[in-house]
């Protein structure tokens, strides 16, 4: 299987990319190392975060009883301005198709789709069905994602070990069934919140896990050891599943920052540039 590299996990930048106006245009939108580009981003996730903020508002009836017309005034802004960046996007790169099946590329589509079928749709007996697709404009948040450095090394961690995921995830599994199914052993004659293996199961996934919601709770010696026993494996479980993604995405980033790593051998200084031949302090020459 093909390695993967960490830059190649965003896949909403094209490859290629115009010339004149529309390649400025495309280090303004995709780029964020340039003085344009921060400005550009910055002004992005500002509105982003304000719109979320006004569907946070939104949704609570007496505020929206209040402000209603503004919340419409300022959604109708929105959607106007996410459009105008989703076409600038689309213009600026020359495979539009590419970008607008990306990830990303959905994520700007789902982003003003719902605005736009609320101008579609009568406000009559399809209000049900506006109200959920209101709901997808807080796709607008995984936009914020792209901007974060720390998202791209934490899922370029996740792809390396999926199949170590995999793993965890099915031993969990069947460890979940077979505890839950012991825990209906011992409880299920005087207990009934383990009336039925899945119901117990269900409680053993929900001791597991630590979320401890206590609507099922053992009554009886047995139970009480086997939950105990299970609690603590619960917190062994999450150590080992943070212990996989964590030490890989370490790795990854001692590889990220190798270059900072170049000491000086003669005043020991660190973080010279990856091309530097010489110590930028006392001359001494690098070793690489």
């Amino acid at each position: 299987m093909q390695e993967v590299k960490p830059d190649h996990i965003n896949n909403t930048t094209p490859s290629q990319v115009h010339e004149g106006w529309r390649g400025k245009l495309y280090h303004i939108i995709f780029e964020s190392d340039t003085r344009s580009g921060k400005i550009f981003d910055l002004a992005l996730v500002t509105l982003i975060l304000s719109n979320i903020i006004v569907i946070l508002l939104e949704s609570v009836h007496a505020i929206d009883a209040k402000y209603h017309s503004i919340f419409r005034t300022l959604q109708l802004v929105y959607t106007f301005l996410f459009t105008i960046e989703y076409l600038l996007r689309l213009l600026c790169v020359k495979k539009s198709y590419e970008y607008a099946k990306s990830f990303y590329g959905v994520v700007d589509l789902f982003s003003i789709l719902p605005s736009y079928i609320e101008l579609l749709i009568p406000h009559t007996h399809f209000l049900m069905l506006i109200r959920i697709f209101r709901l997808l404009r807080i796709f607008r948040i995984f936009k914020m994602l792209r901007y974060l450095n720390e998202s791209r090394l934490l899922l370029y961690s996740l792809i390396t070990n999926y199949r170590r995921i995999i793993v965890f995830l099915s031993f969990v599994l069947f460890l979940a069934v077979f505890l839950g199914s012991l825990m209906y052993v011992f409880e299920s004659e005087n207990n009934p919140g383990f009336s039925s293996i899945p119901q117990s199961i269900y409680w053993s996934i929900v001791t597991i896990t630590t979320v401890g919601y206590g609507d099922v709770a053992p009554q009886s010696i047995l139970g009480k050891l086997l939950a105990s026993f299970i609690m603590i494996l619960g917190y062994s479980i999450i150590v080992v599943s943070t212990g996989i993604v964590s030490m890989n995405a370490l790795k990854n980033w001692n590889h990220e920052n190798q270059d900072s790593q170049v000491r000086c051998k003669n005043c020991l200084l660190e973080g010279h540039e990856h091309d530097a031949k010489y110590c930028r302090s006392c001359g001494t020459e690098l070793e690489k």
